[in-house]
């Protein structure tokens, strides 16, 4: 069995070289969407739409080989069926067409190997202002859900309007559009089904770096007290050694402080926070967007609904609300190998039982006492005054460690 994944732009088969029309003509089975099968009515051979049940029909395959090809849309190797089926079955050989990204950049006239490119196609949009925020040149694969409309208004909802929309349709067809809208102009326009959007910055908004001033986070009045301070915050998300990909509880996120920051160094993972305080929910929401950090946020008292979130690789928590015991224990549990839980106490007694607790639960305990200070003037001197003491506890599984 031999499969040829082909690249097929919207000019269909009269875009195809002549030797690939007799690789299709002569195969015994040709697979691919409608839209692509739908460019050989005529084909003999037996014919499999690749749209639901990928993996079963793939895995049919194996047991029934036949000389196979796929048509697919422009790079098949491009968020494309390519890759997959590359790595599921032995003899497969891609030949890409041109994809939609490079005629779009060729409408327009820009390069785009400075280009950020992202796909929404099949996915949710969760996560995606913080891979955006601070980009010159963002190029996007949309669907039927995550159209051009409902890319603008997610954008406008984290105050991205400085960036221009380049909307692309039909590329390379007889209906091909290509134009540049403002945001609120891409709000309401009803673009074609087959799309590529561009979005363009001339001077973007720069990602925020670690350590957020405290300032810019909306908080309680009176209680500013609540917040992560911006030197034990930075020591904290030292200490759980994120990666691009990682996927981060905050538990009793409070404002968001550290859910925020999180989800500018995670861009490629997730951020999952709870807090019990309406108030505050509502505060870490308006500071989420303002910040541009798309992350689950939920109103509730800890452990709520956690067994639902996916496996952490780092856990920081804020704030127990008593279930100091339970919540570690199921941080421990649910958190993958490699992981680690830092917590924040204020006092002695927090400390005591976190660490007891911890090493109960076969971890290896490091504690760290932050007393810092912040300078404040004083007619035309400088004094310091203190912040209230902080004792970070990180918790790592043993093994991993011997």
């Amino acid at each position: 069995m031999t499969i040829k994944v082909i690249g097929i732009g919207e000019d269909g088969k009269e875009g195809l070289l002549p030797l690939y029309h007799e690789w299709i003509y002569n195969s015994e089975r040709l697979a691919g969407g409608h839209r692509q099968l739908s460019f050989f009515p005529e084909y003999k051979g037996e014919k499999v739409i690749l749209e639901g049940g990928l993996k079963q029909k793939i895995d049919s395959w194996k047991s029934n080989p036949k000389d196979t090809v796929v048509l697919a849309s422009g790079d098949p190797l491009f968020y494309g069926i390519g890759a997959y089926l590359s790595k599921k079955l032995p003899d497969v050989t891609t030949y890409p067409a041109l994809s939609s990204l490079q005629l779009a950049f060729a409408r327009i006239k820009e390069s785009w190997q400075d280009a950020e490119f992202l796909s929404v196609h099949g996915r949710s949009l969760k996560g995606l202002a913080q891979k955006i925020s601070g980009q010159k040149k963002v190029c996007l694969l949309t669907d039927k859900k995550n159209t051009p409309a409902v890319l603008a208004r997610y954008l406008l909802h984290y105050g991205m309007k400085e960036y221009e929309m380049c909307i692309a349709e039909h590329l390379g067809g007889e209906n091909e559009k290509v134009q540049w809208l403002s945001l609120e102009e891409a709000a309401g326009y009803e673009a074609e089904p087959l799309n590529v959007v561009i979005l363009k910055a001339e001077n973007p908004k720069p990602k925020p770096s670690i350590g957020i001033a405290d300032d810019l986070f909306k908080q309680r009045k009176p209680d500013k007290g609540l917040i992560t301070k911006k030197e034990v915050r930075v020591l904290s998300l030292s200490a759980l050694n994120l990666k691009k990909d990682s996927t981060v509880w905050d538990i009793g996120a409070c404002t968001g402080s550290v859910a925020i920051e999180a989800a500018h160094i995670c861009t490629e993972g997730s951020v999952y926070a709870i807090e019990k305080n309406e108030a505050d929910i509502e505060y870490a929401k308006e500071n989420a967007a303002v910040l541009r950090a798309d992350i689950h946020l939920h109103h509730g008292k800890a452990p709520e609904n956690m067994e639902e979130w996916p496996a952490p690789d780092a856990v920081f928590l804020g704030g127990t609300g008593g279930n100091i015991n339970k919540l570690l224990t199921l941080c421990v549990e649910k958190m993958h190998p490699h992981g680690r839980i830092v917590l924040n106490a204020a006092t002695i007694e927090t400390l005591h039982e976190a660490q007891d607790i911890l090493k109960q639960l076969g971890c290896e305990v490091d504690i760290t006492m932050a007393h810092l200070a912040r300078s404040k003037p004083i007619l035309h001197m400088t004094r310091f005054e203190g912040l209230n003491p902080v004792y970070i506890i990180t918790a790592k599984q043993k093994e991993m460690t011997e």
